[in-house]
């Protein structure tokens, strides 16, 4: 099964989806890409080097218990708002947006072994890339969590669960059906997706943005193949849940490497 093929729309249903398409990333991964730019300048002009330099992915909220996790929840729920407004854009009269872009769970077997397969492929080496990058100074230290609270564990889960659906289903699903609507062709899509997932991801330093614009062109590859953005979605949220859980484990092992 390939990526469904749309129509070219008409010079008026352009301008419309152009403009749609502008607002949809200036509410979500337009908007991290502009700040994760000026992340990545700040850096670079920074008289820190950049190997002392730090980022936290889920850093707390608050000091009590039970406020980090409600603005945690918040911070899962807004997100998915965004999503739900993708979904809901690309909804049809008579045809499913989620069977559309396949988001759904009518082949949940194959779905999560192919996630596994490109999980694998992707997680070892841009591990691997972030660690070559921090052996030559090139990569902030990324601290992905702290020591991990148990109350906190759910928030996490829901947090990888939260990307894994806000980047693929737009990225791939919603990108992928307005830009060939546009007139854009398969690859065009692809790289240009791929460039916009490297430039959310430039606060990490130029590792960090050639490993996120590889991933990006193996996933709009897998999904043009397969048509499903499930397990893409699947495959992304896993590997930040190794990324979140997995740090305390790493930093304890390789402290030079993940700390600044």
């Amino acid at each position: 099964m390939s990526a469904p093929i749309f129509p070219v729309a008409s010079t008026a249903s352009r301008t419309r989806l152009t403009w749609e398409v502008v607002i949809v990333l200036c509410l979500s991964l337009g908007a991290s890409a502009v700040y994760s730019t000026i992340s990545f300048i700040r850096i670079q002009l920074s008289t820190t080097p950049i190997g002392e330099q730090t980022a936290q992915l889920n850093p707390s909220r608050d000091d009590h218990a039970v406020w980090d996790v409600v603005y945690g929840l918040l911070d899962v729920f807004f997100d998915l708002a965004i999503v739900a407004l993708v979904i809901y854009l690309l909804w049809e009269p008579g045809q499913s947006a989620l069977r559309k872009i396949g988001l759904d769970f009518s082949r949940i077997g194959s779905d999560f072994l192919r996630a596994l397969g490109i999980g694998l492929a992707i997680g070892l080496p841009g591990l691997g890339l972030y660690i070559v990058g921090r052996a030559m100074g090139a990569s902030i230290a990324i601290q992905a969590s702290d020591n991990v609270a148990w109350y906190l564990v759910p928030v996490l889960l829901l947090s990888a669960a939260r990307a894994g659906l806000l980047e693929e289903v737009i990225l791939l699903g919603y990108l992928g059906d307005r830009l060939r609507r546009l007139g854009w062709g398969t690859w065009t899509i692809i790289l240009s997706a791929a460039a916009l997932r490297g430039l959310y991801h430039a606060y990490q330093g130029v590792p960090g943005i050639v490993g996120n614009f590889v991933m990006g062109i193996v996933f709009g590859w897998a999904y043009q193949r397969w048509g499903r953005v499930m397990p893409l979605v699947i495959a992304h949220t896993l590997i930040d849940i190794v990324a979140f859980f997995g740090y305390p484990i790493a930093v304890a092992l390789f402290p030079t490497l993940f700390t600044a």
